[in-house]
This record gives C-alpha cells, structure tokens and sequence, in this order.
C-alpha cells in the first residue's frame, strides 16, 4: 500500500471556498486567524501524519502491545512519535490558553485529527481520550484540580482515559457497580474492574489520569446514581510531579480483531484515591461531555479510514492491468488496461470517494458549529449547541458506518491482494470495525438520534439542523441544483416531522433506517452545495471532481435513502413477530 498523502487540496476548497472560513472566524470575533493560517497548521498536521505516525502503522499491528509485570509496552516508535507530537504542541490545539493550550478553532484542529486517524488509527486513539478528559476537567473539575492535572493534559506531559464499562455493564450504564468511599479528607477510595479501557495503560507518559464511574455509598439506584472521579496512576506529591503509585493498573490485555497497537486494558481499581468531579450523582451527565467529543471523534476514525482506504484503492486501480475496458482500448502500448478504467472498479473508487469527501464536509460543517459553541454567548450558541446534539449520533454513526463500507471496498478493489496482510488494506477494515461498537454502538445511536434528539426534543434540535443545511442550500447559485438541493432537504424534513409521530416500539423498530436515511439525505445536500462551490473556485480539477462525485451520488448512492425510507415506515411488528424456536427451529 503506498504511503498516506494528506488531502491538503479538498482542506483548502472546503475552507477557503465552500465555507468562507474568513467570513466565519471574522463573525466570531476570532480575526487572528485566517484561511492562511489555517492551512498552513493543516499542512504541517498533514507532514507529521504522513512522515512521522503513518510509517509506524503496520509494523504497529504486527507487533501489538504487551503486558508484563504489571506495565504496558508499546510497539517501537509510537512513544517517540507521542513526544515529537507533544513538543510541536499539537496535543495542546484546543485547550484553554488559561492552562497553556493555543486556544485554535475546531476548524483547524479536525482536520488534523482526521490525517492522524488516516495515519495510524491506534496511535491517535491515546491522543483522543486525552482531549476528551480535558473537557471534561475544565467544564466540571474544581478549580483545585484544575490547577494540578489540566495544564498537564493539555500539553500532552500525562493523559487521560475514560473508565466507564464493566464486565456486566455496558450500554447499560445502570448496571454500573464500581464503588467510592469517602476517604474523610475530601478524597475518595474507589474499588471496582473496568473493561475496554483504552490507553488505561502505557510507555509514553509518566503520569495517567483515569476519568472513572463509580458509586457512592448513598447513591441512587440506576443512573442517577453515578458520580464522576478524577484517579491519577501516581498521586502528585507537593510539586505536582508523579509520587506514590495508585492502586489503580491493568491487569490485562484485551486480544482484538483490530487496532492492535493500542492498549485496551482491564483496569482495577483497589481503593484506589480519586477525587470528585462536578457533583455527587451527576457523574453520567460530566462524562457526557467527554462521551459527546469522543463520538465526533469516532467519527472521525470512520472517515480517516475511508480516506486511507480510498487512497489505497486508487493507487492500486492506476497500476494494476488486467484484461481491456468495455469502452475500448484505453493504453494500446500496454498488454492489458488499469481496471481503472472498469466500469465496476470505479463505481468502487466512486462510492469511497463520494462517502470520504462528503463525510470530511459533514466534519467541516461541525467543527464550523464547534466554532460557533465555544465563542458566542448569544442566540448563536445556544442554535449551534442543538445543531451539535442533532447531528452528533449521525457523525458517530453514518461516518463509521460508510468507513467499514469503504474499507471493505478497497479490499475490493485489491482483489486477492486485498485480503493478504503486507498490502495494508485488510488492517485498514480490521480497525475500523471497533469504530461501529464503542463510544456506543452505531444501534444505541440511532436510538439515540430518532428519540432523544428527535421524537423527545423539546429544544428544536430538528428545527435547528433543517436552517443549518438550509443555509448551504440558499448558496447554492445553479437553479437546478439549488431546486434538487431543496427539494431532498424538506423531503427529509418532512418525513422527520412525520416520525415524531411514532409509538415508541416503532421509534425503536425504526432507528437504524431513520439514522440512515439521515445520514444519506443530508450527505446529498452536503454534495449539491460542495459541487456549487466547486463549480465556482478556480480549480479545474476540483471544480470538475466535485460535480461529477456530485452527479455520481445522487444517481448511485442516494437512491439508498428510499429504501431505509421504507423500511422505516413498515410496522416493528414484522420485526418482534419471530420468537423462541421460530429463530432456531429447536
């Protein structure tokens, strides 16, 4: 497989020339940045994605993590890398200037996250819970533990983690068993096993800060009575640097299908110190904060892999001859033509481009309202926050879901080769898959996106992300796409409507549909106001690119859309009407 190039040419359209970055940053009152400057962060991200994290993927995969004495080992380089990144201080993008971060719109920092996911999607992983924890330090911690851990994380010296499953409880947060005592001195001991934990345990830093689940001696019974604890791996002394060790650590290895060169750990916790983060009771909705990042995140896995998968593909498609075209001798000087130029092949190149392009735009547009979130205090705020909710299960889910699909296509194109190890494209799809399962299944959210966002809002979530994507449709100059555009966008608003109408069984019976026709109406809309741009922007190629993607989608993958309409529409009873040893026929 040939080596990761960052697709600095689609960043600088969707920036400079779809969403008017300059206009964006100035109506935010953010004039120290620019298109310029955004692009230039993007191309250094890029270089180090490329040259120093993509280089150590598969070797990475081949040799795995190991646990021995109670100390996880990473596969040589990934620490090196970690400490090369942090010292060019792309671990600290986000974070608060208070606490040493630059303080960088998301509009900036996504797209590095997605090259880095296109890389080496074990490396990022670590990288990715830290950011998560930070957010969640800096909007529930005290302003005590602020001052210790949060500069820290944000430089990227230590990391944070996120201990939320146990053996017996998963989706179902309830379930959650894992104790806090009070220790009388306003720390508290917490006692329990976690699993899946991922970076619980490693070689990069010197310190790890466990964001841990647990309950305390009053809780509640079910999620209200869940609070959230700080647990660092070595209790900073006086200075703030690591002393005595915890009673927190790994006790093993979780052997997986994939992203093999991140440790996943079982973690136990036996009495180990922790402290309180926000408030008694409250701890589902502090994680929430982290486990809102971490979806988008997820997400961005899903494209990252689509990308490198579709890079992969059309290398190969370029060099491989076999047999001629169907349209006719494309290259008489060679023995046979590039099945790029099969018909078959490039529907497969297509379909990944169309999903890698129009989910990195989907991306774009929610670090666009990340932007708006975090630096407006007004009706924009609170406008932005509902389209991030709304869309939030749909990045999660759409984008993992269209990454194995595209993941499984570049395998595809390979043929044979696809499936043998040294290509690359088989660990591309054998480390995408966890991406449809954890942060919550793509399942839990569907359930997620048709009731709380949906058939349970009563903070106009729909409304918002309906003049959201009407805004790129009101851009739109060319009046046939412009009609096409609007009329694919109240169709799916309307249908939206419609389903808030739902029982609750076919609310349930009907998520999955729902969130796929979503998905697929609103990557539509994404594509007829991209091709627009494009047509628009001086590149010939781009220009030419976008609109025929453009054409492509709407003709070949769009049509997907009716069927989960469908689907969504026929009665949960055809789907609970099996049962026992109807199943089995035992």
């Amino acid at each position: 497989m040939p080596g990761y190039l960052p697709p600095l040419a689609d960043f600088r359209f969707l920036l400079q020339d779809w969403l008017k970055i300059n206009e964006h940053y100035a109506s935010l009152g953010l004039g120290e940045f620019d298109a310029d400057l955004a692009m230039e962060v993007i191309e250094q991200g890029g270089k180090f994605a490329a040259d120093v994290v993509a280089p150590l993927n598969r070797e990475g995969d081949e040799y795995g993590c190991h646990l021995t004495d109670g100390k996880v080992s990473t596969p040589q380089g990934f620490a090196q890398a970690y400490h090369s990144y942090v010292e060019n201080g792309w671990n600290a993008m986000l974070g608060d200037v208070n606490y040493g971060g630059q303080g960088l719109p998301y509009s900036m920092a996504v797209p590095v996250h997605e090259m880095l996911n296109s890389a080496n999607l074990s490396w990022r992983l670590t990288t990715m819970l830290t950011e998560s924890a930070v957010l969640a330090i800096t909007k529930h911690a005290s302003d005590e533990l602020k001052a210790i851990y949060l500069e820290k994380l944000i430089s990227g010296e230590w990391t944070g983690t996120m201990n939320l499953t146990e053996p017996h409880a998963g989706s179902d947060l309830s379930l959650l068993s894992a104790k806090a005592e009070p220790n009388g001195d306003g720390s508290y001991a917490i006692t329990g096993s976690k699993i899946f934990i991922t970076a619980g345990d490693h070689d990069w830093t010197d310190n790890i800060i466990h964001m841990v689940l647990a309950r305390l001696p009053d809780a509640p019974a079910g999620v209200k009575g869940i609070s959230l604890f700080l647990v660092p791996k070595f209790l900073p002394d006086q200075n703030g640097n690591p002393g005595k060790r915890n009673a927190a650590g790994p006790s093993a290895l979780e052997k997986k299908m994939g992203i093999k060169a991140s440790p996943t750990c079982v973690m136990n916790f036996d009495g180990a110190t922790g402290w309180l983060i926000g408030e008694a009771h409250q701890g589902l909705a502090c994680m929430f904060t982290m486990m809102n990042d971490a979806r988008f995140q997820v997400g961005l896995e899903g494209l990252g892999a689509s990308e490198a998968a579709f890079q992969g593909a059309l290398s190969y498609a370029r060099e491989r001859l076999q047999s001629r075209a169907p349209q006719g001798i494309q290259q008489p000087n060679d023995k046979a033509d590039a099945i790029i130029f099969q018909p078959d092949v490039a529907r497969m190149l297509l379909t990944q481009k169309s999903f890698a392009e129009g989910c990195r735009a989907l991306a774009m547009l929610y670090a666009k309202y990340m932007d708006i979130a975090h630096n407006t205090e007004d009706d924009r705020k609170e406008e932005a926050n509902a389209v991030l909710q709304f869309l939030t299960p749909v990045c999660k889910a759409f984008m993992t879901d269209t990454g194995l699909e595209a993941t499984s296509l570049g395998v595809q194109v390979y043929g044979g080769h696809g499936y043998i190890r040294e290509w690359g494209m088989e660990q591309l799809m054998r480390d995408v898959r966890i991406a449809m399962l954890y942060e919550g299944t793509n399942g839990i959210q569907a359930q997620d996106l048709i009731g709380r966002k949906l058939t349970r809002d009563k903070q106009g979530m729909l409304d918002s992300t309906y003049r959201a994507f009407n805004e790129l449709v009101s851009n739109i100059v060319q009046p046939n796409n412009k009609q096409t555009a609007e009329q694919l966008l109240q169709e799916w608003y309307t249908t939206s409507q419609t389903v808030k109408g739902f029982d609750p069984v076919n609310v349930s019976g009907g998520a999955c549909d729902y969130l796929q026709y979503t998905g697929y109406a609103l990557l539509g809309v994404l594509w007829y106001s991209m091709a627009d741009a494009a047509s628009q922007c001086g590149n010939p190629h781009i220009a030419a690119g976008k609109q025929k993607t453009c054409t492509f989608y709407a003709e070949r993958i769009l049509p997907r859309m009716q069927g989960h309409k469908a689907a969504l529409f026929a009665e949960a009873a055809n789907i609970l009407a099996v049962s026992g040893s109807e199943f089995d026929y035992l």
